[in-house]
This record gives C-alpha cells, structure tokens and sequence, in this order.
C-alpha cells in the first residue's frame, strides 16, 4: 500500500488558498494519533526554553509539525528538510504567503545532511522506517545539535507498526524498508551515533491500533479500491471520528506494555 498517491490527491485540494491549508494542519492534529504524542513531547520540551532556539523538522513532508512549532514561538528557527522537491516549494510557499520568516524549507537527504551543532532540537515523525541507512542518519542528527540537545522521533515498533502480524506477512505500507524498531535496537543504533541518553515508550496500544484502523487504514484501503471514496469520506468520518478522538485521547494518557508505535527521546 502506498500513501504518496494519496497524498498529493489529499495535497492538491487543500493547498488551493491559506485558509484550506490552515484547515488541513488542524484536521491532521485532531486526526492522526502520532501527532498527539508528537505536540505532548513538544510542550514538555519546551516548557524551560528560551532565547534564540533553532529547530530541525527532519523530513518535513507537508510542514504540518514546523506549521505547530512556529505557533508556539514566533522567534524561533524553524528549518524543514525533505527528500521530495514539490513538498518543499509548497511548503516554502505557504509559509511565505502567511508571512513567517522564521521558517525555512530546503531540499536535502538525511543520509548526507548535517550542520555543525545548529539546531537545539530535532524531530523525525514517520521517517526512520523509510531509510535504509539509520545509523548514519543518527549520527548526522548528533553532529547537527547543539551540547545538551535532543532528538524527538516517532517511528514504528517491531509489534506490528506497518501492520506485519509475523514474518511471512509483507508490510501495509510499501514505502517502509524495515517494519518497525525494537526499543533496545534503536536505543543502540542511537547510543552507537553518540547519543549519551535515551529514553523510549510504546505508543498505538490497544486504543490507539483501533483509532488507526478506523481513522487511516479502512479510509486508505478503500481509496486505492476506488478513488471514488473520495466522496464519501466526509460522511464516513462524520461516523468515525467521534471514536478516535477518545480513542486518541485513551492512547496519550496510558502507559502501555506494548504498541505498535515508539516515541523515542535522545540527548547529546
């Protein structure tokens, strides 16, 4: 299964003016789970933080974390990089049009970019899963933080995070090369770039697996049988969201055993 397809059908309707888009980052925060987890760890982080803060959203993709970022500090340096050139213009042209100059978005590969410790805070959302060469990924992020900096990455887990139940199944979403992190393996991979703290939890527990199934898996399934579901997704998530916005809720305030998410903190 692959999301890019959707994405960019998704992408064309709501970058027709700044109003639909604003409207897109809110309905993403409300919507997707791991955005809840993501703007949790966000706030916490940025409760004791003040003057000149820089920022790295790696992997950016629709800007949606640099759009939540640059609302809570209007002086802070906000930089996306992203691997797809179209993103990146249509990212670099929104925040233009709203009128925020402290952000920027630049094309770049994670595998070769890195900056001289820059950036007082990293965050990597769905994007671990997607690249073969992890550790040196890690190490480019290590590089690129300042003294005492962190790295903030959401990413599958081994428990089934591309939807594999065992190893004779493939995984749901094609675009992933490894189908999900045990915590001791990337608490390792980070160890081994030089991190000199870590600290991992599952998320998509039992809560959050059912919110995924109702609010992205079904939905994406039956776009790719028939692009016309399109028509009738508002009617379906009329239906379903009221469910997933307390499933969400249930899964941000459990601590669970295990999951099929990894919220994963790192420290220079």
């Amino acid at each position: 299964m692959q999301y890019d397809p959707i994405k960019r059908s998704l992408g064309s309707v709501f970058n027709k003016n700044l109003l639909f888009r604003k409207l897109f980052y809110n309905l993403l925060d409300l919507l997707l789970l791991r955005a809840w987890h993501i703007k949790k760890e966000i706030n916490e982080w940025a409760k004791d933080k003040s003057g000149d803060i820089s920022i790295l959203d790696a992997g950016s993709g629709f800007g949606q974390y640099v759009y939540f970022l640059s609302k809570i500090n209007k002086n802070w340096k906000i930089t996306g990089v992203d691997v797809k050139e179209e993103q990146v213009e249509d990212c670099n042209n929104f925040f233009r049009k709203s009128g925020q100059s402290n952000v920027n978005f630049s094309m770049e590969d994670l595998t070769s970019y890195k900056e001289d410790a820059v950036f007082d805070l990293v965050v990597s959302v769905d994007v671990m899963e997607h690249i073969e060469e992890d550790v040196q990924v890690f190490k480019n992020f290590h590089s690129s933080l300042k003294q005492g900096g962190m790295v903030l990455i959401s990413t599958p887990s081994d428990q089934g995070g591309s939807d594999v139940h065992d190893h004779d199944h493939e995984s749901f979403i094609e675009e992933h090369v490894r189908d999900g992190y045990g915590i001791s393996e990337i608490q390792d991979k980070l160890k081994m770039a030089g991190f000199r703290k870590t600290e991992a939890r599952y998320n998509y527990g039992i809560p959050g697996k059912i919110s995924w199934k109702l609010s992205m898996k079904y939905p994406i399934l039956l776009i790719n049988a028939s692009r016309f579901f399109f028509l009738i997704l508002p009617v379906y998530y009329i239906i379903t969201f009221p469910f997933a916005l307390v499933l969400n809720f249930l899964d941000v305030g459990m601590k669970h055993p295990t999951g099929t998410g990894l919220i994963v903190k790192a420290w220079k």
